[in-house]
């Protein structure tokens, strides 16, 4: 009985935070996978809308694929629209315009911060 009314406490912290910082961070949950990246980038770089299955352009089972995809859907970043037997991904790029813009207005002030810092920042290098 603790345990499910602490769950449900923790759960239930993000209810804390303004709707553009959990939007922001459903954004970040999004983009945070790799594989997600990976489809976003290659609808990019294909310049229209795919038809078919994207797996094959990917290292990744069609099952890993089509759960990355609605992922990318549910949040609005692609659509799909079926035709026949075969889907068509396309990104929202509005969608992706807009996100991208609030990125930027949180991160302005924190670009703009000039502090001393007694510690060294370690930056990841590959």
């Amino acid at each position: 009985m603790f345990t499910t009314y602490f769950n449900s406490q923790i759960m239930n912290k993000k209810n804390d935070f303004n709707s553009e910082l959990q939007e922001l961070a459903r954004f970040a949950k999004a983009i945070s996978h790799p594989a997600r990246l990976s489809i976003l980038k290659y609808l990019a770089e294909t310049k229209s809308c795919i038809s078919g299955d994207i797996s094959d352009s990917l290292p990744l089972s069609r099952t890993t694929v089509s759960q990355h995809l609605r992922e990318l859907r549910d949040l609005g970043l692609i659509h799909g629209e079926i035709d026949g037997l075969r889907i068509n991904y396309c990104l929202c790029c509005s969608t992706i315009g807009e996100y991208l813009e609030q990125f930027n207005i949180f991160f302005e002030p924190i670009k703009k911060v000039n502090v001393d810092c007694v510690t060294e920042c370690v930056t990841k290098s590959n």
